[in-house]
């Protein structure tokens, strides 16, 4: 049986179970029932009827029982709590703490970065990672789907999923290099830790501790980063002429990662969260050993103290606090759809709020823990080659995981080729975590979209188009173009979407709606900082973060080299077609609506479509009549500001 609100027969068609419909009380549940037999789903609060000046909802009550009747097809769930947990801190603790962390903290002054990124961390990353986790828990619906909270926003999450996309494709091409590094790991000596003639430049052997820099007449370069450059990427001086070819050793390397992701997506959600123990617990077994071994290099003690010490007067940069939104965006891994896709497949009362604590702790821990090893072996670089700055003595970007760990590896006396294989197989395994989180968003939103296809085909289909596209990052311009779609296709979208995604669920959804349907879902109040933070705080310090991103823009570089004209014009195609999905959504969910008068149509595309709410028809139903009652209970006569107090507070 089908139930039919005409003032919503544009909603997405909810298949009705065999139950007989509950014994109507009421005329208006009779009048509603004798209409079921037309198409389903059709049920979001009806648009408000005006009598003497009263306003009422006189149909709303009666066709919430009717959700009862309600049946959708039911999502996997995890097989443990613990491993959603396990598998939050496999997505979130990646290459984001690794890799990308200490070269962003390098580019913006250390210490001067850190605590800006603890205070977005507290004020920003926590209440978004909170709130992602809440409303996909709440709904079980993914990235996409859960914006049907306020249909005209589901462009939001389409544009994270294609950002998702493209960091997909990119985070791929850094494991195959890994892959690279871990099967070079096997030789005596690391190839790494001796110059090659061939590199015709003035190199220091990664394996020597004493200070060589004394016989040196030009900068020297260590043979680790020369290794990295010339050997490994190739990487060409400019991509004026071109991006070149591939190096067929990255691309068949390329082929390792995407055939465990592959196999990985094709078991399913459950088989993610079974592989989630190795994936979060093995990384920090090796990152201990490393820590200990950088702690004994000469000089790293000045490394680390140029980490913590923060430098006062470039704390107050407008760029760095830039720096430190965006990475905590790719640390906690929100505002890409990823936590939003894991936490869809919670059970209802899964206590989300413990997952937020342990997460965001482990994450910032790590990502702390990495800056000191990194810096750690930075500071003994600069020691042994007498350079005075720190920053001076490495470059940035994607390779200081590949430069600075590998210095330090080549140092070790004592077997170091074990050290070797344990560190890239623990970067192999930080980066797949977060590839198969990234690729299980994209599986998830094919699949809610078309529910015929089967796993496995979509699994293969993902696996071959970003095996495909990967191949480009294996070029020797493969990390001119990383970089430059890291920063039109991902940071920059992601921070835009964030502030729309923060409006949609603080201001027209409501803070306190979301706190009512805390309630309802774990039986605890919110408190007030987390109101305070998602009303106000978060989405003000987004948005003037935002708007003056824009205000100092300046051409992106990469490592100073200034790009073709040609591929700034297609960075900015790239980012509209990630931004541009918000108009477009809203244009076309408009279109969509039947009502006759365009005010009504406007209202009800800001408004929860019929079935929002928990998965179990029930607790539906319960929750439905919960929302009404509490409508009721609302004055008519508020003020904006009581609205807006109210909203927050209430």
């Amino acid at each position: 049986m089908a139930t039919s609100n005409p003032a919503f027969e544009n909603d997405e068609p909810v298949l009705t179970s065999d139950r007989t419909s509950h014994t109507a009380t009421k005329p208006s549940l009779a009048a509603v029932t004798a209409k079921s037999s037309a198409k389903v789903n059709q049920f979001q609060q009806p648009p408000e009827q005006t009598t003497g000046g009263n306003t009422s909802r006189t149909s709303a009550l009666p066709e919430m029982n009717l959700m009862k009747n309600i049946h959708k097809v039911q999502r996997d769930k995890w097989g443990k709590d613990i491993e959603f947990l396990l598998s939050c801190i496999a997505l979130s603790v990646g290459l984001g703490n690794v890799w990308r962390f200490p070269f962003t903290a390098l580019e913006n002054g250390g210490g001067a970065f850190v605590i800006p990124y603890l205070i977005v961390l507290l004020l920003v990353g926590r209440p978004i990672y909170y709130l992602e986790m809440l409303i996909s828990q709440f709904s079980s619906r993914g990235c996409i789907n859960v914006y049907d909270a306020s249909p005209a926003m589901r462009g939001i999450g389409v544009g994270q999923t294609y950002s998702t996309f493209i960091v997909m494709t990119y985070y791929a091409s850094l494991m195959a290099v890994t892959m690279r590094y871990l099967i070079a790991s096997f030789g005596d000596p690391l190839p790494w830790s001796e110059c090659n003639e061939a590199w015709n430049a003035t190199c220091i052997d990664s394996r020597l501790i004493t200070n060589m820099a004394e016989n040196s007449t030009a900068t020297a370069v260590s043979s680790a980063e020369l290794y990295f450059v010339k050997d490994v990427l190739k990487e060409a001086s400019t991509i004026h002429d071109g991006i070149g070819t591939p190096d067929w050793r990255l691309v068949l390397c390329l082929l390792v990662p995407w055939t465990c992701i592959c196999l990985t997506l094709i078991k399913g959600i459950k088989s993610s969260g079974k592989v989630a123990y190795f994936l979060a617990i093995f990384p920090y077994v090796v990152m201990l050993v490393l820590l200990i071994r950088a702690c004994t290099l000469e000089g790293a003690a000045d490394g680390m103290l140029y980490f913590i010490k923060p430098q006062w007067d470039r704390i107050l940069e407008a760029k760095v606090w830039y720096a430190a939104v965006t990475q905590v965006f790719f640390s906690l891994t929100i505002c890409f759809g990823n936590v939003m896709m894991y936490s869809s497949y919670n059970r209802f009362h899964n206590n989300v709020y413990r997952d937020v604590t342990i997460v965001s702790i482990m994450d910032t821990l790590t990502s702390m823990l990495a800056g000191l090893i990194v810096f750690g072996v930075i500071g003994h670089l600069a020691h042994v080659l007498e350079a005075p700055d720190i920053k001076h003595v490495v470059r940035g970007g994607a390779g200081l995981a590949f430069i600075t760990y590998p210095d330090a590896i080549a140092k070790f006396t004592f077997w170091p080729q074990f050290f070797a294989i344990a560190f890239f197989l623990m970067l192999f395994v930080l980066g797949i975590g977060s590839n198969v989180g990234m690729a299980t968003t994209i599986m998830t939103v094919i699949r809610d979209r078309f529910p015929q296809l089967q796993p496995a085909l979509v699994a293969v289909g993902i696996a071959i188009v970003g095996y495909g596209i990967g191949i480009i990052y294996t070029t020797p311009g493969g990390q001119y173009v990383l970089d430059f779609l890291d920063f039109y296709g991902a940071s920059f979208v992601a921070l835009v979407l964030a502030v729309f995604e923060m409006f949609t669920f603080a201001w027209i959804y409501g803070v306190s709606r979301i706190c009512r349907d805390i309630e309802f879902m774990l039986g605890i109040k919110t408190g007030l900082y987390w109101r305070i933070c998602w009303g106000f705080i978060t989405p003000t310090l987004l948005a003037a973060i935002l708007l003056y991103h824009i205000a100092t823009y300046e051409t992106f570089t990469f490592n100073g080299y200034v790009y073709p004209d040609g591929m700034y014009a297609f960075g900015w195609c790239i980012f509209a077609a990630g931004v541009l999905q918000l108009p477009a959504w809203a244009i076309y969910t408009f279109l969509k609506r039947k009502e006759p008068d365009w005010r009504d149509r406007l209202l009800h595309c800001f408004k929860p479509t019929h079935d929002w709410g928990p998965e179990d028809p029930e607790l539906n139903a319960k929750y439905h009549e919960s929302v009404y009652k509490h409508e009721q209970s609302l004055p008519r006569d508020r003020s904006l500001v009581r609205r807006m107090f109210d909203n927050v507070f209430s």
